[in-house]
């Protein structure tokens, strides 16, 4: 019988951030994949995917450093088929101003123009979450697509001008800042949102580029009127979070606590001692479900952590790493993600090492809890100083701002009147009728705890 001609994907994996994703969804459009290591594959690929995650100047000064730079060009330059997503779009441009004391790094050169930073002025940057598309070509790669929304996170953009106006395939709005958001000419294809990541409507992004290049039909791109006056806005997203922790069995599962008591009591019919912990489900198929019902983003919330170090954590690892096989929205990880030492080999982990371990693993992002707030106090008692020795600002200057979120668990502090407050920091608020604290009190300030709520910190 006759084979099925599979394609092969050359992925360009400079190392950065999760790229873990961009296989699993390369896999999931039933293609194979070769990892790019020697400046010699560059020349011989069918195709390239190249995913860029962090910085400019890094991605830049990486594939110099390993000679890939120059092939690249090359490659380029020969109009053969490429798609590159984020920084592997950004790359492509002339220059970027991304360092501040105003000298611009050079690009790839392939598209003219600039990539510069959102004004921090006027919004919040970076712009992250789910955004449209206005469309400025048709192109077999958005064939499988309609207007639904994709998933950005980004603090730059590239400046649509008349010089590159004959790439732009798409645009998007943010904060009233029009910038590229993807770009297709001849056989070259790139895009400021994360296919990978935009759930269906993504993987058939992929899918449109995979099959275009199979059916070398991918230069089939013409032009169409776009409205000068067209708008695109970030979406509300659903956020799902799940409290993992292990049973009493060791196995992972998905718990509620009734004010952090995960156990079963009275209410579910636990007549006496200690209930087993609620169990709502295995954690990688209520993920699965989730996201099949529409989810924009989960947060997997390790309750068990400070029992132990997360390197001895490997069931929240392998967690990680098969939601990311059929999840294609960002993931967030949280708990235990601090310094700490392990007793057994007397070796010491930053809380970057134990961040890289679950951004390897597949997270998108890592959420801090007790650490954040930590920080927070330092950062007061210091009159505002940053050290960059806190976790929080050595994880985003490695893995970038958008990879890192603060949870912070709030108990409420009920008092009579706002005067009884000592600290006047605290914002008290005035409660409604129905929601007064146990001895009526009308108002409450709400205090941060640390420990997974044990223990409650005057911040």
């Amino acid at each position: 019988g006759l084979t099925k001609f599979v394609m092969k994907v050359s992925l360009l994996d400079y190392g950065a951030g999760n790229v873990r994703s961009v296989r699993n969804a390369i896999l999931a459009n039933g293609a194979e994949i070769e990892d790019i290591t020697e400046p010699s594959q560059i020349l011989e690929s069918n195709v390239i995917i190249f995913p860029g995650v962090g910085s400019f100047g890094t991605a830049m000064e990486v594939l110099k450093s390993k000679g890939f730079d120059e092939p690249l060009k090359e490659y380029l330059k020969q109009d053969r088929p490429f798609l590159g997503i984020c920084l592997g779009m950004q790359t492509l441009f002339d220059t970027s101003d991304e360092f501040s004391d105003g000298n611009s790094i050079p690009g790839l050169g392939v598209i003219p123009g600039k990539v510069v930073k959102f004004d921090e002025s006027k919004m919040a940057v970076p712009h992250i979450g789910w955004n449209g598309r206005i469309l400025h070509k048709t192109s077999p790669v958005m064939e499988h697509v309609g207007n639904e929304e994709v998933y950005f996170v980004h603090s730059y953009y590239a400046v649509a001008s008349e010089e590159n106006k004959d790439w732009i395939l798409s645009t998007t709005t943010y904060s009233g800042q029009s910038f590229i958001s993807s770009v297709h000419k001849g056989n070259i294809v790139a895009t400021q949102f994360h296919p990978e990541k935009s759930g269906k409507v993504g993987l058939d992004v992929l899918k449109g580029f995979l099959n275009a290049v199979e059916a070398k039909t991918l230069q089939k791109v013409s032009s169409i009127e776009v409205d000068s006056l067209a708008e695109t806005k970030l979406v509300k997203r659903v956020v799902v979070a799940l409290d993992v922790r292990s049973n009493d069995h060791g196995d992972l599962v998905v718990t509620k606590g009734d004010q952090y008591d995960v156990r079963e009591n009275h209410k579910e019919g636990v007549v006496q001692g200690r209930g087993g912990v609620r169990n709502l489900g295995k954690p990688v198929e209520l993920a699965a479900r989730y996201y099949r019902e529409g989810a924009d983003e989960i947060a997997f919330l390790n309750i068990t952590s400070f029992r132990q170090g997360v390197i001895e954590d490997m069931p929240m690892l392998q967690v990680l790493e098969q939601a990311s096989k059929t999840i294609f929205v960002p993931l967030t990880v949280g708990g235990g993600i601090r310094k700490y030492s392990d007793e057994k080999s007397g070796k010491t982990y930053s809380a970057l090492e134990v961040a890289a371990r679950y951004f390897r693993a597949g997270a998108d992002k890592v959420s801090m809890g007790s650490d954040a707030v930590h920080a927070a106090e330092g950062y007061k008692k210091s009159g505002g100083v940053k050290t960059g020795e806190t976790s929080i600002e050595m994880i985003s200057n490695v893995y970038g701002v958008q990879a890192v979120v603060v949870s912070i668990d709030p108990k409420r502090v009920y008092v009579v009147s706002p005067d009884d407050v000592q600290n006047k920091e605290h914002v008290v608020v005035k409660l409604d009728d129905g929601d007064t604290g146990p001895n009526g009190e009308g108002y409450c300030w709400y205090q941060c705890t640390v420990k997974g709520g044990r223990e409650a910190r005057d911040i």
